[in-house]
């Protein structure tokens, strides 16, 4: 048993990280510390803070993890923050992964597209939301620059191949063949990095000194070439808004909210030009002092990207200002400051900053609030109409499937927060019953469910099987609840179960809990969130079953045939899709498939004819 008093006495007064945890053992919050002992013992003493106050009253235990200097404190509680998502964090809303610009750290780089940031010293521009925008800048600077496409391993492989296809189209230098120095590759390389940074004016400048020169030493090709470059350049640097070319590099952060959600609103201002601008919203926000908010934003923000400008200009003033700055500078290499503009062309630009904040918020608001309504709002209504205490935020839903007995399968969908969440879907085989018993197949199927779980709490592993449901859906009456109940019995888990019932014309009709049928208004997001949940689980089962019973009929016809391998077996499917079509197929239709002969065609063709026609 946890004993918190005698706990928090054991506290050391060190820096480090420390994870609160509930009655199921879940992480609801992630802090850091520059004195463990004093942090931790604050939360449990008369603290005013009413967000606070009411996530101690579901702390039941702590952990904490003691680090060398607070620097070391704060990337491990971003990491951690990150990768538990805890209920009471302030949360930025990351629900994608978002492409960044890529320079590849090789010989002669590349630059391509990526969602996975990895410490493997490329250069990485973004996140930007705006995926065709990538591309566009992508293949604009492929149009610009003969920059590599390929995969080969330079210099390793340099004329091992004569040059590919871009080559000869003049969207390749070829550094494979020698073609091109790679001093002179490099040089592009820079050009193109200048480009992604918005230092266009730059460029054009050295450009076109560069086009008059090899156009007084009479060499016209080059110069054309530059000329091409320079238009394509300004084109572009045409459409982008200058703001004010003495700010330079940096990116500005402002931000909105009301109740427990905010948003953000980032520009990003490269070289004087704002080169683009993301929102990200913000969860569990309330009760906390606009100072915290973003404090915690610019946090986990540049916690997760690449790039780092050398000035961050702010809506309000953040706490462990000299922290975060010293934490910057390390991540860029050079010095990063945080200001808060009173005055001037940079409280103009953090103004604006916020009036697209407000302008979108407000647009999404209504948008918001109805997803509310229909996800946590109806898990609310269902969790009033059981009466239960327990927030319900994962609930599994359980159905079976099969033929008269055969080929019986059971199939597990998730919701959390009102949503699917297909990552946690899993499929079963039901093993151990022969025939149609739903109550059989049913226990089995929850029985390995929950052994799984065991296993991986007991391994310390924190999978998707670890986590316990709020609520247990069955497909189907008191059968299936029964079956359900009698498992989490011998497992000894308290869980409520429900059994969701159809009328007879298969729609969802309400649900049965505590062997008594419960009302739910049919008009309710929760009502219409129990029909969605119960025609999931069901298109769920069915599907799997149909691919097992198709994958069957496969096996026991084509296997049945003269001449018809596995190699010929897969080439009839991909071919024709299905087993009919291949049953109806002509010899010569049978012959357009390239691993198949005339006897084996003839063999096909004459099962289908004959032996099936007398079975």
């Amino acid at each position: 048993m946890f004993d918190i008093e005698q706990e928090l006495k054991k506290l050391p007064q060190k820096p480090g990280v420390y994870l609160m945890k509930n009655e199921k053992e879940e992480i609801i919050y992630v802090g850091k510390a520059i004195n463990l002992k004093n942090r931790v013992r604050q939360y449990f003493q008369n603290n005013k803070n009413q967000k606070v106050q009411v996530m101690v009253q579901h702390i039941k235990e702590f952990e904490y993890i003691i680090t060398d200097s607070e620097m070391e404190a704060l990337l491990l509680e971003c990491n951690l923050i990150k990768k538990h998502r805890p209920f009471y964090n302030v949360l930025l809303k990351d629900d994608k992964a978002y492409p960044y610009i890529k320079i590849t750290n090789e010989v002669y780089p590349r630059v391509l597209i990526t969602r996975q940031v990895e410490k493997d010293k490329a250069k990485y521009f973004g996140p930007i939301t705006d995926a065709f925008a990538v591309k566009e800048t992508v293949d604009t600077i492929h149009k610009l620059w003969p920059i590599r496409k390929c995969h080969k391993n330079l210099p390793k492989d340099i004329g091992k191949e004569r040059p590919c296809l871009n080559y000869h189209i003049g969207q390749c230098c070829a550094p494979c063949d020698n073609q091109v120095t790679k001093e002179e590759y490099q040089h592009m390389i820079a050009e193109a990095e200048q480009f992604l940074n918005g230092k266009q004016e730059e460029m054009i400048q050295k450009m076109e000194k560069e086009m008059y020169e090899a156009s007084e030493n009479m060499e016209f090709e080059k110069a054309a070439i530059l000329r091409d470059k320079l238009s394509s350049i300004k084109r572009i640097s045409e459409k982008q808004k200058i703001e004010n070319t003495a700010l330079g590099d940096c990116d500005v952060a402002a931000f909105v909210r009301a109740y427990h959600e905010g948003l953000a609103q980032m520009f990003f201002i490269r070289g004087g030009k704002m080169i683009g601008r993301e929102q990200y919203r913000l969860d569990f926000v309330e009760g906390l002092t606009r100072s915290e908010i973003m404090t915690e934003f610019i946090k986990q923000f540049y916690s997760g990207t690449a790039f780092v400008p050398k000035e961050i200009l702010l809506q309000e003033e953040i706490k462990e200002k000299e922290l975060l700055e010293q934490f910057l500078t390390e991540k860029k290499g050079s010095k990063v400051t945080f200001t808060t503009p009173k005055k001037g062309e940079k409280k103009k630009l953090v103004e604006l900053a916020w009036k697209n904040a407000m302008i979108s918020f407000e647009q999404s608001g209504e948008r918001l609030k109805k997803e509310e309504q229909r996800t946590i709002g109806a898990m609310q209504e269902i969790q009033n109409a059981l009466g239960i205490s327990q927030p319900l935020e994962r609930v599994e839903a359980y159905d079976i499937s099969n033929t008269q007995g055969f080929e019986s399968v059971g199939a597990m969908v998730v919701f959390e927060n009102g949503k699917a969440k297909y990552s946690d879907y899993r499929k079963f085989k039901i093993k151990t019953v022969i025939g149609a018993n739903d109550y059989a197949s049913m226990k089995e199927m929850l029985s390995r469910r929950m052994n799984h779980a065991m296993k991986e709490k007991k391994e310390g592993k924190e999978g998707n099987f670890a986590k316990i449901p709020d609520l247990i859906l069955m497909d189907g009456g008191l059968i299936q609840v029964h079956a359900a109940e009698e498992v989490l019995k011998e497992f000894d888990i308290d869980i409520p179960v429900c059994g969701m019932i159809k009328d007879e014309k298969h729609r969802t009709r309400g649900i049965i809990f505590k062997e008594q049928e419960i009302f739910i208004n049919f008009h309710s997001e929760g009502f219409k969130l129990l029909t969605r949940i119960q025609d999931e689980v069901h298109r769920f089962a069915i599907e799997y079953h149909r691919k097992l019973r198709e994958k069957r009929a496969v096996h026991s016809y084509l296997d049945e045939i003269p001449k018809i391998g596995e190699i010929r077996k897969k080439a009839l499917m991909k071919h024709f899709g299905n087993i009919e079509a291949i049953a109806n197929a002509e010899v010569e239709q049978l012959l357009e498939v390239p691993q198949m002969t005339i006897q084996a065609a003839e063999s096909v063709y004459s099962f289908f004819r004959n032996v099936c026609k007398e079975g």
